[in-house]
């Protein structure tokens, strides 16, 4: 077994975990605000996408949304391409998740 303090590893990814959540409150401007007062007026679906690691947080999302009673749908760009957008109505809201904002 490897020699680590767990408490001291554990303390810091918290820090970690901390210092990224005090940076995005720092980063809210009025586009959350938006976003949010979208997706509460959103008639239809969330319609979440992402690629890469982005589309696993983009599942875990729409996950949650749905767990917590927001009708929410995890649509991959790939499938989007080849035939899916058939699920997405003019009620739906489409949120795409990305790291870099740079994927095509």
């Amino acid at each position: 077994m490897v020699d680590i303090d767990i408490l001291e590893e554990a303390r810091k990814v918290f820090a970690i975990e901390i210092e990224s959540l005090l940076k995005v409150k720092d980063e809210l401007d009025e586009n959350f605000t938006v976003l949010v007062k979208e997706i509460l007026a959103c008639q239809g679906r969330v319609i979440l996408t992402g690629m890469g690691k982005s589309g696993h947080i983009a599942k875990k999302i729409a996950a949650t949304m749905s767990s917590l009673g927001t009708p929410a749908y995890f649509l991959h760009p790939a499938e989007g391409a080849h035939g899916d957008l058939g699920v997405i109505t003019k009620d739906d809201i489409i949120l795409a998740v990305s790291y870099s904002g740079e994927t095509d």
